[in-house]
């Protein structure tokens, strides 16, 4: 895992097309803009975790 400390308004670039902005800090609150191409899909991980969870039990059902 790389670990990275960035101030608000810096960014990090993941490969050639995605980019991760720190908006904004305020306590333990981080807010992120992320800019990726469209065919590229972004979840937070608990929605990640329930689209898996469905697609998992939509295939058992067939």
């Amino acid at each position: 895992m790389l670990v990275l400390s960035r101030n608000t308004h810096e960014v990090i670039t993941i490969g050639d097309y995605i980019e991760v902005r720190v908006l904004s800090i305020s306590g333990d609150t981080v807010k992120l803009g992320i800019q990726a191409p469209v065919n590229v899909p972004v979840h937070r991980s608990e929605i990640y975790a329930k689209i898996e969870h469905e697609k998992y039990a939509a295939e058992s059902t067939d």
